[in-house]
C-alpha cells in the first residue's frame, strides 16, 4: 500500500522562510501560486510579458518577472510550463542560478525522468503533483478542502527534500486530502500511459469509431453523436462518483448486461497486447524522444493530425448540437 501523508505529517515552517518561484502562470501555476500566497508563503512569479497570463498575474497582485530574475531570487523554483518547453527554459534561464542547497520542483516528472533536464547533484529535486487541474486546486483550497497530491523526491541533497516538498504540498492544500508518495518514474510512466491508452487516446478513438460505425450503417449523425459522445459524460460521472460497479448499479439492467458481455469484445486480447506495446514505448523513452523531436522539427505531424481531428464529422455535428444546450454556455 502507498504511504500517504496528511496535515499532521507536514510542517509549513519547513518552507516558511524560503522564496518560491512559480515559473509559468497558466491554470496550474495560478492555482498553486495563489494557494501558496494565501498560506503565508513568499511567492514570486516568472511569466513572459505580453500574454494573458502575464496580465492575469498582475491582476492577481503579483509582479511577474523574467525567469532569470526569479531563479536568482528563489530558494525553491517550480517549473509549471508545458513539458516540451521546460528543458530550454531550465538550460537558458534557471540552471545558471541553481546554486548549492536550492530546490528545483515539478508537478510532472517527464523532463527529469527522461533526462531532458539533469540538475546538479547539490540541489534538491522534488515533485508535487495535484491530481486535478489548477482551477480545482484553487477552488478546493478556498472551500477549506484540498485536492490529493503525489509527492516524489529525485534528489535529496540537503537531507530535507521530503520535508520541503510536504510543506509545499500543505501550502497548496494537498495535505487536507492526502499526499501519496511515489517516484518520478512511476508518476511519469503511469501518467503518459493513462493519457494515451484510456483518458485521451483510448476514449477519443472509441468515441469516433462508434460514431463512424453508426453513421456508416445509415443512422443520423445527430443520433450517433448523442449515443457515442454526449452520454459518455453521464457514465463517466457515475464512475467518478462511485466506481465501475457503482455505475453499473445505476444504469439499466439491459445496459449492465451489454456492458459485461460486449465490453470484453471491444477491449480484447489484441487491445491489451497493444496496450503493453504502448507501455513499453513509454518505459524505454521512445515516446518521449519522438515527442521532443516533433517539437524541435516544427510540429508538422502534430499540427496535421490536429487539423484532421478538427475537420471530423463528429466535431461539426457536435458544435451544432451543443449550441442547442443552454446549460453548456458560459
Amino acid at each position: 500500500m502507498a504511504k500517504i501523508f496528511y496535515d499532521r505529517n507536514c510542517n509549513i515552517n519547513d518552507i516558511k522562510n524560503k522564496t518560491i518561484a512559480v515559473v509559468g502562470y497558466g491554470i496550474q501555476g495560478r492555482g498553486q501560486a495563489l494557494n501558496l500566497r494565501d498560506s503565508g508563503l513568499k511567492v514570486i512569479i516568472a511569466q513572459r510579458p505580453g500574454g494573458p497570463n502575464y496580465e492575469k498575474a498582475i491582476k492577481d497582485g503579483f509582479k511577474p518577472m523574467p525567469v532569470e530574475d526569479a531563479a536568482q531570487k528563489a530558494d525553491v523554483t517550480i517549473i509549471l510550463t508545458q513539458d516540451h518547453l521546460q528543458a530550454d527554459i531550465y538550460k537558458n534561464s534557471i540552471e545558471p542560478y541553481l546554486t548549492k542547497g536550492k530546490a528545483l520542483a515539478f508537478s510532472h516528472g517527464f523532463n527529469i525522468h527522461f533526462k531532458f533536464i539533469v540538475p546538479p547533484e547539490d540541489v534538491d529535486v522534488f515533485m508535487i503533483a495535484p491530481k486535478g487541474p489548477g482551477a480545482l486546486v484553487r477552488r478546493q483550497y478556498e472551500e477549506g478542502k484540498g485536492v490529493p497530491c503525489l509527492v516524489a523526491v529525485h534528489q535529496n541533497a540537503t537531507g530535507k527534500a521530503l520535508k520541503i516538498a510536504l510543506a509545499y504540498a500543505k501550502g497548496i492544500g494537498g495535505s487536507r486530502a492526502g499526499i501519496i508518495q511515489t517516484s518520478f518514474k512511476e508518476e511519469t510512466e503511469t501518467d503518459l500511459f493513462g493519457e494515451q491508452v484510456v483518458l485521451c487516446g483510448g476514449a477519443s478513438e472509441l468515441v469516433k469509431a462508434g460514431f463512424e460505425t453508426l453513421v456508416k450503417a445509415g443512422y443520423q449523425p445527430e443520433i450517433a453523436y448523442f449515443e457515442c459522445l454526449h452520454e459518455l459524460k453521464l457514465i463517466v460521472d457515475l464512475i467518478y462518483e462511485d466506481g465501475i460497479q457503482g455505475m453499473r448499479k445505476r444504469v439499466s439492467d439491459t445496459a449492465e448486461y451489454g456492458d459485461m458481455t460486449r465490453g470484453p469484445r471491444i477491449v480484447n486480447a489484441r487491445t491489451r497486447a497493444e496496450m503493453q506495446k504502448i507501455l513499453k514505448e513509454i518505459q524505454n523513452g521512445k515516446f518521449a524522444k519522438e515527442w521532443m523531436a516533433e517539437n524541435k522539427s516544427g510540429r508538422k505531424n502534430f499540427l496535421k493530425m490536429r487539423k484532421a481531428g478538427e475537420g471530423h464529422l463528429v466535431e461539426k455535428v457536435g458544435a451544432r448540437l451543443r449550441a442547442m444546450m443552454s446549460w453548456m454556455k458560459k
